[in-house]
């Protein structure tokens, strides 16, 4: 397998009954241990308790937004303690590290273990035919990087890949390089996560982003999380959930498998107050198959229908006369959808769906939330247009504690998106910097991540630079991808920790270590600060307060700039020195170039931050061709597999961020020691002659190729029967490189269909 599959961790592993409430002691317990043991006692201290604060960093985890008012001492939560533990844990990865394990070694490592290695300390180079990593100075790379990218015979042979933890200030600066450069090839994490969003929301409502706040969240008479699992991927959620059930709210959870997130809830600091008691989240679990979502939700919408013709539920009608389209066509579709097909499709009895469509009925004020079960499917954009329709048939847009929330996962990467990252600029954007900086951007539309994979194995791209992430994992068919990146001459990843990316490259490869959201970031002797987006659209600052990991760190304001330098002949009044120089200088220009950014330094500095605008939010007003909200007509998918396949999604485990592990448990799910399982419904086992505790090869047949991952333990789990999960990123290699959403190219890791066979 070359080293970019992740070997299995020898540990074994066990199953334990599933968790029924999330949080409490146990996130106390494991929340300490992690920190203590990453980052020592006084660091601990020192750096938690600034997490989240007005003067302190934003969390690198997740981009759930802090509270506008007061805030508390403790503002983050077990799997955001870990993140920032992880950023500034003691142990390094050390040019002495590279001299002792061969990059084929450490290729046979896990990435539990990978990361568990350390910080990296010192940018590191890989030549050709060579095996082993070797130092080198800051200088020389740029300039490496720099010639690399002059010899191109065209820019669109570069690739400037983005993750959503890079600052707006950072992103600002990538996006500019690659723009100055010549190409749109800015490929990002958004393409694979909540592109399906953008997409569909910008169709239906005229901006691609959600339109609530935390404060909506209080207010909301019905919250609807579907496709999400707030207990390990965005744990802060919960206490917004909390106090939604205090304040009379009702919330119903939309997922194939029962999280205990969304069962009950344990406030940490509650007990700091004496406290035992938890609150009881969900009212209602609907266990949708997978990729069961639009049948499920144009049941309710059929029910509210019904209802409203008995003469028990009122249609916003001045909302929809007004303020929308395309209602009549929305109708005929529910009448003309039989509900059979509604009942096969989303696995749902009708009596279970009319009573979700009660708590719609009785509800005045609505927000539905999601993330990547709703988007992360062919047919992933329908899945949002259809949330939007039944929010807006009862008028929950732009009204208080009611709109849509699709739950980003990196902590910026909204902010990314906002500061131009993306492979298909707008035109105003581009003529804002064409006015500004003086140079005529590319217009031609760049690569997104899942073609810019296509055109690596094709021989298209030459060069590489990742700012952030862990490309080779994040990504889907694992061997396709790296069989393309392989093929580059030149591979760069910009990071904080080693991860399977540096192990799997181009002909020759660069290490470029950047300091993380923790750390002093200090400037011709002055600390700057960064900025980040949230969630909900809200701008405020990052400063971190650690001494950096080592002092040939640079930031990645820094890199960028220097690698701008080297690549582009002419600066073409970019003054990538000067912007660099104070960050204050990158502010001034976003101010200049991107809308909503009045006075962007004043603002940032004498305020908490503020929020960006946003029209169906603030002024009930669409920027859509039409200037209206679109309902749609989004066709049921036909789910039904061939015999003896089933439905397979990724998931995540508790103890894990995106592509980061933490540990070999799944807490809340009852699974210890060992990532390699596939959760499977009894029945299913049974009928397709398997066991408990088998270990099998998971199979993915797809355009006529054979995918397959090995070492799987079949455990028994409360999943909807035709469907399994497994955990990303090991079952990455099945997810074909064309199996995508219509529309966003999103890859669908939540609908693979796949078959098994017994290993001996």
């Amino acid at each position: 397998m070359n080293g970019h599959r992740a070997p299995p961790d020898k540990s074994k592993s066990r199953q334990k009954s599933r968790k029924k409430s999330a949080a409490g002691i146990p996130a106390v317990i494991s929340t300490t241990k992690h920190a203590i043991t990453k980052m020592g006692i006084i660091n601990s201290i020192k750096t938690l308790k600034m997490v989240n604060q007005k003067e302190g960093f934003d969390c690198p985890g997740c981009a759930w937004p802090d509270p506008d008012d007061e805030r508390t001492k403790f503002e983050f939560c077990e799997n955001g303690a870990k993140a920032v533990a992880d950023e500034a844990m003691k142990k390094k990865v050390n040019p002495k590290f590279f001299s002792k394990y061969s990059i084929s070694e450490l290729s046979k490592k896990s990435d539990y273990w990978l990361n568990k290695q350390g910080r990296l300390t010192n940018p590191m180079f890989k030549a050709e035919n060579s095996d082993y990593y070797k130092e080198i100075n800051w200088n020389d790379a740029f300039e490496m990087i720099g010639k690399q990218l002059k010899d191109l015979n065209s820019p669109n042979e570069a690739i400037f890949y983005t993750s959503g933890r890079t600052s707006n200030e950072a992103a600002f600066l990538y996006q500019l390089f690659a723009r100055t450069f010549g190409t749109n090839n800015l490929p990002d994490c958004s393409n694979m996560c909540h592109e399906s969003s953008g997409a569909g929301l910008t169709e239906t409502i005229g901006i691609g982003k959600g339109t609530v706040t935390l404060d909506d969240f209080n207010n909301a008479s019905l919250i609807v999380v579907m496709g999400q699992n707030p207990g390990t991927n965005h744990p802060r959620m919960l206490s917004a959930l909390e106090s939604n059930k205090k304040n009379g709210g009702k919330i119903i959870h939309v997922n194939p498998l029962p999280e205990a997130g969304l069962v009950r809830f344990k406030h940490p600091q509650d007990y700091m107050k004496l406290s035992l008691k938890s609150t009881k989240l969900a009212d209602l679990h609907l266990p949708v198959k997978i990729n069961g979502d639009i049948a499920l939700m144009k049941g309710i919408g059929k029910y509210l229908l019904d209802e409203k013709r008995k003469g028990n539920y009122i249609f916003d009608e001045d909302f929809i006369s007004e303020k929308t389209t395309n209602f009549e066509d929305y109708i005929k579709s529910l009448d003309e959808t039989d509900w059979d097909l509604i009942t096969a499709s989303s696995g749902i009895k009708k009596d279970l769906i009319e009573t979700a469509g009660k708590f719609f009925l009785e509800s005045d004020s609505i927000i539905i939330c999601w993330a990547m079960g709703l988007t992360q499917h062919v047919n992933g954009v329908d899945n949002v247009k259809e949330t939007v329709n039944l929010l807006l048939q009862g008028g929950h847009i732009g009204r208080s504690g009611a709109g849509v929330c699709p739950v980003r996962g990196h902590s910026n990467v909204q902010g990314d998106r906002t500061m131009g990252i993306w492979e298909k600029p707008k035109e105003r954007f581009l003529n804002s910097l064409e006015r500004r900086f003086n140079f005529k951007p590319p217009v031609e539309h760049g690569y997104d991540t899942v073609s810019s994979i296509k055109a690596m194995n094709k021989g298209k791209i030459k060069v590489f630079i990742g700012l952030g992430g862990n490309f080779i994992s994040a990504t889907p068919d694992t061997d396709f991808t790296a069989s393309a990146i392989r093929k580059l001459d030149l591979s760069v990843q910009i990071s904080t920790k080693l991860n399977r990316s540096h192990l799997v490259t181009g002909k020759s490869a660069l290490i470029l270590p950047c300091l993380g959201r923790t750390e002093i970031d200090l400037i011709n002797g002055k600390e700057q600060f960064v900025t980040v987006e949230n969630s909900m659209g809200f701008v405020h600052s990052s400063r971190g307060n650690l001494k950096p990991a080592s002092k040939s760190l640079k930031s990645e304001p820094y890199i960028i700039a220097n690698i701008a330098k080297n690549a582009i002949s002419i600066e073409n009044s970019i003054g990538w020195d000067n912007l660099v120089s104070n960050y204050d200088n990158i502010r001034n220009v976003i101010e200049d170039c991107i809308e909503g950014f009045e006075n962007f330094n004043e603002r940032i500095k004498n305020n908490s931050g503020f929020y960006l605008p946003n029209p169906p939010k603030d002024s009930k007003s669409f920027s859509t061709k039409n200037g209206k909200a679109n309902f749609s007509v989004n066709e049921i998918p036909d789910n039904k597999n061939p015999e003896g396949y089933l439905t397979m999604m990724t998931i995540r485990s508790h103890d894990q961020y995106n592509t980061t592990i933490y540990g070999l448990d799944d807490r809340y799910r009852g699974i210890k020691g060992n990532r390699y399982v596939v959760l499977m419904n009894d029945d299913d086992i049974n009928e397709l002659g398997l066991k408990i505790n088998q270990i099998v090869r998971i199979i993915s047949d797809h355009d006529g190729e054979n995918r397959f991952v090995d070492g799987f333990k079949i455990m028994s789990y409360d999943i909807p029967k035709g469907c399994v999960a497994t955990y990303f990123p090991e079952a990455n290699p099945l997810v074909p490189i064309n199996h995508v959403a219509l529309k966003s190219n999103t890859p669908a890791s939540k609908s693979i269909p796949v078959r098994f066979e017994p290993l001996t």
